[in-house]
């Protein structure tokens, strides 16, 4: 008889706190006055960065930076201070100078990528959000908050705390068991609609959509310090 294979050792689990809208998401509709000239201008960019499947790196689709020009940025940054009560919102870097890509726009489509339930960093920012730029797509393309899924049918926790930053390091493993996750709350997409959230949350785009940089996937990120 062959030896067993080795067991997978159990993961951490995490604390858990119910994504409950007006205390750990905020969802903001018709956010800005014009938005489909900004939407015009992204899909008039030329400098787009290739991600996976076209290139080795993890993140799918194309990026490109910045999304928002600085009074529509104000504008949405004036919504986030009000929603959450934070009087000063900031980019953070790191010792090295590293930040998050703030105010990026990212175009994925069906075939680029999947949901990947992760956390930004807790060193980086407080708060992220997704604004929808394309109004086409389906509405299950939003974005979903997501809890693991432990073995017997249990379920775990969604957040991320001190002394850790980020999903990898709070499971202690960048590779886990495909089932390892489960969706608890889905935000639909709708467009022009900033989905702001406390970034420690397990969370993930919802589905990707379309063939073409017109009708896949649209948003522009952001995140911030408070």
């Amino acid at each position: 008889m062959s030896p067993h294979p080795p067991r997978t050792p159990a993961l951490p689990v995490l604390p858990y706190r119910k994504p409950t809208r007006d205390r750990d998401y905020w969802v903001l509709d018709d956010v800005l006055p014009d938005v489909e000239a900004v939407r015009a201008r992204c899909l008039a960019k030329d400098d787009w960065v290739k991600g996976h499947p076209y290139t080795s790196e993890s993140w799918p689709g194309l990026r490109t930076m910045p999304g928002l020009e600085p009074d529509e940025l104000a504008r949405v940054e004036r919504l986030v201070k009000k929603a959450t009560g934070a009087r000063e919102l900031w980019q953070q870097a790191t010792a090295s100078g590293a930040t998050l890509n703030h105010n990026c726009v990212q175009v994925v489509g069906k075939d680029e990528g999947e949901p990947r339930p992760h956390t930004d960093s807790r060193a980086l920012c407080r708060y992220a959000a997704v604004l929808y730029l394309n109004p086409a797509v389906p509405k299950d393309c939003g974005t979903s908050f997501y809890r693991q899924n432990l073995p017997g049918g249990r379920l775990g926790g969604n957040v991320v705390a001190a002394p850790h930053n980020n999903l990898v390091e709070a499971l202690g493993t960048r590779f886990v068991p495909p089932d390892s996750f489960v969706e608890d709350v889905r935000v639909p997409h709708r467009h022009n609609r900033l989905l702001l959230y406390n970034a420690n949350l397990m969370h993930s785009a919802t589905g990707y959509a379309g063939t073409t940089i017109e009708d896949k996937r649209m948003t522009a990120v952001f995140f911030w310090m408070a």
